[in-house]
């Protein structure tokens, strides 16, 4: 072949591929467009898009072969009506979650084009107008959830076009007339209750569990024969079909019952003893690693595999879910307290992506990072065994406690064998780490105005605790439990948990920080609240942790080392060497170190209460801003 062939054959490939590149663009481009007025529609401040980017980087997109092949938006506030147009135009979608919103109106019938999707999730909005005519199109269709909605009209026969359906829940919503012979070969979960449907439930759909007909007069199946039906035989029991068969007689099918029942009990028995065995067996491994979670838990919380709507086990899930996190069968859900968003619910949490964050006192918590990207951190608690409506009124004072500078609360579950709380989650970690956790040489300093910003914020979420009532303390204070948002801003957790637990969990309470008085650790007076946040001080100021500080091996007694130092008047070798560099405000650090020498005073009516804390600290950060200004005029005065 000529030079000139080869340069014409490699001109062709060059232009073949810019060309393949600008159509891939420009229909990601198109996708991007598409979506851009679906927020115009029905996101636009709830949907923080950026056009300047690619759509793939947008949150609740995701992208493959440059294309849009999914999006998650469940529970983001989207309001009104989805016109033609939008969503319609992502022909590569497959997955497509818009639950828990607030989009009404009819779907666009332009989401016949989507021949792709898998998923479809649109419970709990307001949708209206008949089922859609166009849904038995979607043939690729493996789940498809409208429940709570206001869909009406009937069931389409055409559903059955569907054959690959594993997943169809319709229930409440306002659909009418009978259920159509659905024979749908895969289908595995079914719910249509509480809907306005009558009749008798199909042969095909008999086999489903009651539960997915309840609420209204249909008859059938699980539900009981119809009129005029004859109920299903029980067993052929010696007798033909035409009745012509000898019959039992009564002795014998008084023996048969008396067997059966006494074969029954020996099965429990032995199932009891069997899974009694195996708990304590989990219990003593529990023990032994430090891993308090049940096997569910572990499962919902971790696999990765979950897709919208159905877990790795294949649960069922609604828009009301009826998996209980204990797998115990409980329909109990997450209980929000005051104005937290409802943005999630149970199942969204149990099908988290999670990471450990730590082990506590008072149970393990857990970063949760739902499908929307929202991201909560779950504590598990321990040790708490008490009535429901007790957890709930103690639960609803802590929901009560509405401070900046603490850790706010918005969620709750209870059962017998579970108990989860939902919190913000604080990004930069604990004061604790912050401290001690790295301190090799990538490690940057923490300034004196980080510390004492964090010491003023730490002590202003106490001293309001303590200003709810004459005798509220918080029970647990201790740098773990100072959290880090973003900005440094530091925010005071486990508030009230200390009036939840039994005496087992608060007497593994970290003794560096008890108060010498403090014999019953359920019983926290506000002075051992001073003492314990005075061993925080001393930590900021010296950078040490008190003794059996988890993450630092030569933990110290903190109040006893300090006065021994100050008592020789070696005081600056008491402060951290990262702060001995502020030598403008050396007598701010002294005030503050005495400041934590007062507050871990040995008799408790010798310790300051918080407000004068507060005002203290204050005070120190006022002297602080004026020693530096001085300090950065004389340099400006000396370079003149």
């Amino acid at each position: 072949m000529s030079r000139r062939h080869r340069r014409m054959d490699s001109l062709f490939a060059l232009l073949f591929f810019v060309a393949s590149l600008s159509t891939a663009a420009a229909d990601l481009a198109g996708d991007g467009i598409a979506l851009m007025a679906f927020r115009s529609a029905v996101g636009k401040s709830a949907l923080s898009w950026n056009a300047s980017v690619s759509p793939c980087q947008w949150p609740g997109v995701g992208c493959e072969r440059n294309r849009v092949v999914s999006l998650r938006l469940p529970g983001t506030g989207l309001i009104g009506q989805i016109p033609v147009g939008t969503l319609g135009n992502l022909s590569d979608v497959h997955t497509l979650s818009l639950r828990l919103n607030a989009l009404s109106g009819s779907l666009p019938t332009d989401l016949a084009r989507c021949t792709q999707l898998r998923n479809l999730y649109l419970q709990g909005n307001r949708f209206s107008g008949e089922v859609p005519a166009f849904l038995p199109s979607l043939s690729c269709l493996v789940r498809l959830d409208l429940a709570d909605n206001n869909f009406s009209g009937s069931i389409p026969p055409a559903l059955n076009n569907l054959t690959r359906i594993g997943t169809l829940y319709l229930q409440n919503n306002q659909i009418t007339g009978e259920i159509p012979e659905l024979d749908l070969p895969n289908l595995v979960q079914f719910n249509v209750s509480f809907n306005r449907l009558n009749g008798s439930i199909p042969v095909k759909l008999r086999g489903m569990p009651a539960d997915s007909f309840v609420g209204m007069p249909l008859c059938g199946g699980p539900l009981g024969p119809c009129p005029g039906e004859a109920a299903p035989p029980a067993g052929n029991g010696g007798s033909s079909p035409s009745g012509g068969g000898s019959k039992l007689s009564g002795g014998a099918i008084a023996g048969i019952a008396i067997s059966a029942v006494a074969l029954f009990l020996i099965i429990v028995t032995i199932v009891f003893l069997f899974c009694r065995q195996k708990t304590d067996a989990m219990a003593t491994k529990s023990m032994d690693t430090g891993a308090a979670k049940p096997p569910e838990v572990e499962v919902a919380l971790t696999d990765k595999r979950v897709v919208d709507g159905v877990g790795a086990k294949g649960a069922a899930v609604a828009a009301a879910p009826t998996v209980s996190p204990a797998g115990t069968g409980s329909k109990k859900q997450l209980v929000f307290l005051r104005n937290a968003p409802r943005v999630y619910d149970l199942e969204d949490l149990l099908r988290a992506s999670a990471e450990v964050l730590g082990k506590g006192t008072f149970g393990t918590a857990y970063k949760a990072v739902l499908e929307t990207g929202l991201v909560v951190a779950v504590k598990r608690l321990r040790d708490v065994n008490m009535p429901e409506k007790e957890f709930k009124e103690k639960i609803d004072d802590i929901g009560m406690m509405d401070h900046p500078n603490l850790v706010p609360l918005q969620s709750y579950y209870h059962s017998n064998d579970e108990k989860l709380l939902v919190y913000d989650y604080m990004p930069l970690g604990s004061l604790s780490s912050l401290l001690h956790g790295n301190r090799g040489s990538g490690r940057t300093p923490l300034s004196w105005e980080t510390r004492t910003s964090i010491a003023m914020a730490a002590a202003r979420g106490i001293e309001y605790i303590h200003s709810t009532s004459r005798t509220a303390s918080h029970g647990n204070i201790k740098s773990s439990n100072i959290l880090l948002a973003d900005t440094f801003d530091a925010r005071v957790s486990d508030h009230g948990l200390a009036h939840l637990v039994g005496a087992s969990a608060t007497s593994n309470r970290i003794a560096g920080y008890r108060a010498p008085e403090v014999t019953d650790t359920r019983r926290i007076s506000q002075k051992a609240d001073v003492y314990s946040f005075g061993v925080v001080l001393l930590e900021l100021l010296t950078g040490k942790a008190p003794a059996q500080a988890l993450l630092n091996e030569d933990g110290v007694d903190l109040p006893r080392w300090v006065q021994s130092v100050v008592r020789e008047e070696w005081t600056s070798e008491v402060f951290d060497l990262e702060l001995l560099r502020y030598q403008s405000v050396e007598d701010e650090m002294v005030q503050m170190l005495q400041l934590g020498v007062n507050c871990t005073a040995q008799y408790p009516d010798r310790r300051p209460a918080m407000s004068v804390v507060v005002s203290t600290i204050e005070e120190i950060q006022r002297s602080s801003i004026a020693a530096r200004r001085k300090d950065q005029q004389q340099v400006f005065d000396d370079d003149r």
